[in-house]
Parts: C-alpha cells; structure tokens; sequence
C-alpha cells in the first residue's frame, strides 16, 4: 500500500460488511445490496452529496461483480472518450462471450457532461452495452437528460450522521496502517465535525493532517488543535464542501432578509469559487416561491428568466443576470404564506388520510356516473354573478379550514380584502 495515499484512499471500504451507512440501499434485504449480490444491476445514477459513499459504492460493486469495470470523469472527458469506451467495450464483451453481464462504466460527475456527451451514451444504455453508473452531487432531474435519466434508476444517498462519521474516525485509528501505532485520543469532535461539513473523505483528511503535525505518537485532539494546525488549509471556497453550504445559505438568507449588498457580496464569492451559475439561479427560484411568493409574483418570472439566461449563456456573461436577479429578489416585498399553505396542507392530508372527494365536485364521464350523482350540483362559476359562487370545495371534514393566510404586504391585503368580499366569514379573511 502507498504510503503517499491519503487516509481516505488507504481505509476505503471494499466490501458491502466495511461499508457505512447508506442502510436503506445496501442493508442486509435493501434494494442495492439484493441487486449486487445478484450480480444483476441496472444502469443507475447515485445521487448524494460529497463524502457519503458514491465512489466507494461503485469501487464495491466493481471488486463484487465479475464484469469488465470502465471509469471516465465528466470533468476531463468528452464525446470521443465515451465512444471509445463504448467501442472497447463492446469488442471485449463479444471476446469474451459474456452473457447478460454487460460491461460497467461508471462517470463521476455525470452532471458535468453536455447533453451531447449524455447522447452518446443513450444507445449504448438503451441496446445493454454497457450498464452505466453514473455519480452526481446535483439533482439529476435538472442535470441528467430525460431520455437517459429514464433508462436509469436513481438511487439517493444521505448526508452522513454523526455517529457515522465518529464510527468512520474510530476505524481509522483502529485499523489504518500507518495511524494504528499511535496512541491517539479524540478528546473533542465538534472542529472535525464541522470543518468536514459531513464529508468522510474531507473528515479523515483534516484528521490525518492534524495527525501528521503533531509530533510524537501520544496524540490528544481537541477543538483548538483542530482549528490551529487544519483552519489555514481550508480553502475560500470549497464547491464541494462546507463553504458551498454555507455561502449559498448566507446567500438565500440575505435576499430573505431584504439586503441586496450582503446577498451581492456572498454571490461574488460564489462566482469567485466557481460555483455552477445554474445551482445558484436555481437556489434563486425556490426563493422567489418561498420567501417572496404573492407579495410579488413578477419575482418568480424574474427567476425563472434569469435561470433560462445563465442556461443559455454561462460564465462570465451571465454573473450579470446573477447579479441583477439576486438584488431584484433581494429588494423585493416578502411573504411566506405560500410555503406555509402548502406545508399545512399537506401536513392535514398526512394526518386526514385521503378523504373523498365531494360529489358534486367528481367527473362524470360516463352515464354510470351520472346516475352516481357524479358531478350533480356542481355550480359552474362562469354563470353566477361576479365570476363566483361560494359553494363547497373542500372535502366536508374539512370545510372552513384556512391553509392560505395572506402576508401583510400591498399586494396580499388586496387580496385578503377580495377573498373577504366573496367568502365572507367562512376561511376568517
């Protein structure tokens, strides 16, 4: 083994027993585990933030299946290497007359790959030439294509606990070849914990690296150790790491607050880091729903264009619309009484179970129906005075309930007031 590997690489898991967490796929009767043990996988996207086990996952199902084994990284690979791939994999499998047990090729940060390098894939997944696994820390809804995302079952892999990551910790000191020697106790977590932002492989770095510098083998760790000898390595902004978590929640939390400078500071620091300008005008459109909503509707279309612009235009351009978006729904009046009805609502479907729906609001397309009283009574609004009718929408346990409760701003006390007029005191307006 080399010494040169990072303590990440030397204590990498590989088998199904050495691996943590992640229980709800490759636990004892999960779905994952049945599959590999099988030998029998579907193409598939893992899904999951940095440091939970993607890369790990797949080196496992690499050394368990007897199948030829190709990685590409998106970051460094194009069209051609694909095809190439493709094409070796392809020979090799009619060499070895394998049956059933395609080729694998698996590619790290899928969500990098044009929709050009994505259809390359396409006829190799759909024909069984290659089972692809594909790796992403972004939700593969935005950033895989839908004709390949349908030929792949996404697995999601969750945020690592604390408990997983302090049981990651003791099975380093217990069993890494070079650390095991030493006599080292963890007096205090909370610095590793939260300088690894929940990331394994960045965890058992930042330890190895306070490890390595102090000298002698009787090593305590404590917090300000911690932050003495592994804070100067921590770079400005770490895309894949704490500061991409936390800068872009300082960012949604300074539009939410109303102060467009602080939310222009934190997004220079993102478009300094790198950051993916579709991640941040997508973080941009939930805002404009969530903490903006009917208080101004023109911030959602405000959103959503900046979020088509920066699709269509990319870096450097596109920090412009970035910049005008952001300071727009910055500036712009606020209410989160959108997010809350829906949060209510679906909090009394969970708790009502599905009620029925009411007669008179059913379909009825068919003369069975009819006769049911599908659809009797319904009151068409068109027909009544005002465009309105106050009959009843909701299911009859749930009549009078109130999920929608305007915010006080310009536009929602209008529309409070309108609500009042035609309801009267039913919902409370």
């Amino acid at each position: 083994m080399s010494v040169h590997k990072p303590l990440a690489e030397r204590v990498r898991p590989v088998s199904l027993s050495d691996f943590i967490a992640q229980e709800h796929l490759v636990g004892k009767d999960a779905i994952l585990n049945k599959a590999i043990q099988s030998g029998k996988i579907p193409s598939m996207i893992l899904w999951g933030p940095p440091g939970v086990g993607k890369t790990t996952l797949v080196t496992i199902i690499a050394n368990s299946l007897d199948r030829p084994f190709y990685a590409l990284s998106a970051v460094n690979s194009g069209v051609k290497d694909v095809r190439e791939v493709i094409d070796r994999a392809k020979k090799q499998a009619t060499e070895l007359s394998f049956d059933g047990t395609d080729p694998i090729l698996f590619i790290d940060e899928i969500h990098r790959f044009s929709k050009s390098q994505q259809d390359s894939l396409l006829g190799a997944v759909e024909q069984g030439t290659i089972t692809l696994i594909g790796a992403t820390t972004e939700n593969p809804s935005f950033e895989v294509i839908p004709p390949l995302l349908s030929r792949c079952h996404v697995y999601i892999l969750k945020s690592l606990k604390k408990s997983d990551l302090l049981e990651l910790l003791d099975k380093a000191i217990k069993t890494d070849t070079l650390i095991k020697n030493k006599k080292i106790v963890i007096k205090e977590t909370e610095a590793l914990l939260r300088l690894s932002g929940g990331d394994a492989r960045k965890l058992l770095n930042i330890f190895e690296l306070v490890v390595n510098s102090v000298k002698g083998n009787a090593i305590t760790i404590t917090n300000d150790i911690v932050m003495e000898r592994a804070q100067q390595n921590i770079a400005l902004y770490d895309k894949g790491g704490e500061q991409h978590y936390d800068i872009i929640s300082a960012f949604i939390k300074s539009m939410r607050g109303s102060d467009p400078n602080a939310a222009v500071y934190w997004l220079a620091r993102m478009i300094q880091g790198g950051e993916d300008p579709k991640f941040i005008a997508r973080r941009m459109l939930i805002l404009a729903s969530e903490d903006i909503g009917n208080a101004n509707p023109t911030a959602l279309v405000m959103a959503n264009n900046c979020f088509q612009a920066v699709t269509v235009i990319g870096y450097p351009e596109c920090e412009l619309t970035l910049s005008q978006t952001a300071i727009y729904l910055a500036s712009s009046p606020k209410s989160n009484a959108s997010y809350k009805a829906i949060k209510d609502a679906k909090s009394m479907v969970a708790d009502k179970g599905a009620l029925p729906v009411p007669l008179h609001l059913r379909n009825a397309p068919t003369k069975l129906m009819e006769e049911l009283d599908y659809g009797k009574d319904y009151q068409y609004a068109h027909d009544h005075e005002g465009n309105f009718s106050d009959q009843e929408f909701l299911p009859d346990d749930l009549s009078g309930t109130t999920f929608y409760e305007p915010s006080d701003n310009n536009r929602e006390n209008d529309m409070r007031a309108r609500l009042r007029v035609l309801w009267g005191s039913k919902y409370g307006y």
